[in-house]
């Protein structure tokens, strides 16, 4: 419990303190950032990525059953990062919303409004004492339909039921690191004409930057999503070898023509 000005005020969740903080909603956000991981999301002119880093918590896990990337639909998904558990339990809530909508309107749900439902859901959990917020923030993302253009989708969902559309963004232990990182990237050029393959060497350099240390593939997960194939995608070990080695390149080239 929290002593001081703050005792006794994060007994409950919905008690506010003089200053009109909710301090059982701030420690869900501590829990994000004690699950010890780093997630980014980064929105291209033509498709999207998400990428988290890959720890084995146990040497007798099976490396193929841990994984923070889920599928809400074959076009959508999105990275969690947190607490296990109860990203399971959102993942199967949303893939419930998900399929009645599409069971009561007959198309796709859109990415836009699957957010919104994730906030709202996690809003009302902190509203009653009989519950906790949960200690997750999730990164979704897929491709919608405007007309006949295919437009990417990136969006931020945090326990307090705050959700937003980002053309960059991150969560997890090293979040203000990867914010800076990417916030300077944008300053440059605020609207950046992203290829598929620009969109994920950004995401990979801006992990690999707040880590200081350069990323193998088997390091990391990530998952894309394409305006061509519209699928949410896990690139293989080869595919981030190869963004790896890309990236790699060009960092060299840059420094080569700095000297």
């Amino acid at each position: 419990m929290a002593r001081g000005s703050s005792a006794g005020y994060d007994r409950h969740i919905t008690i506010f303190s003089p200053e009109g903080r909710l301090y059982q909603v701030e420690y869900a956000f501590k829990a994000i950032k004690t699950s010890g991981l780093t997630s980014v999301g980064v929105r291209g002119s033509d498709s999207c990525v998400v990428l988290t880093q890959r720890k084995i918590p146990d040497k007798l896990h099976d490396a193929d059953s841990v994984t923070n990337m889920y599928h809400i639909t074959d076009k959508i998904g999105l990275v969690m990062t947190g607490m296990v558990p109860d990203a399971r339990k959102s993942v199967t809530r949303l893939r419930s919303e998900a399929a009645q909508f599409k069971f009561d309107y007959g198309y796709d749900i859109p990415v836009s409004f699957l957010a919104k439902r994730a906030a709202d859901l996690a809003q009302v959990y902190t509203q009653h004492a009989n519950m906790r917020p949960l200690g997750i923030a999730m990164i979704i993302v897929g491709i919608d339909a405007e007309g006949e253009k295919m437009v990417p989708q990136l969006f931020r969902c945090d326990p307090a039921g705050y959700y937003v559309g980002y053309k960059a963004t991150s969560a997890g232990q090293k979040e203000q690191e990867a914010t800076n990182f990417l916030e300077k990237r944008f300053k440059v050029d605020p609207n950046p004409s992203l290829s598929y393959d620009d969109t994920v060497q950004l995401a990979l350099a801006c992990l690999q930057n707040v880590l200081g240390s350069d990323l193998k593939a088997s390091d990391i997960e990530a998952c894309v999503v394409r305006n061509e194939q519209q699928k949410f995608t896990r690139l293989s070990a080869d595919e981030l070898e190869a963004q790896l080695t890309a990236l790699a390149e060009r960092d060299d080239d840059i420094a080569t023509r700095d000297a």
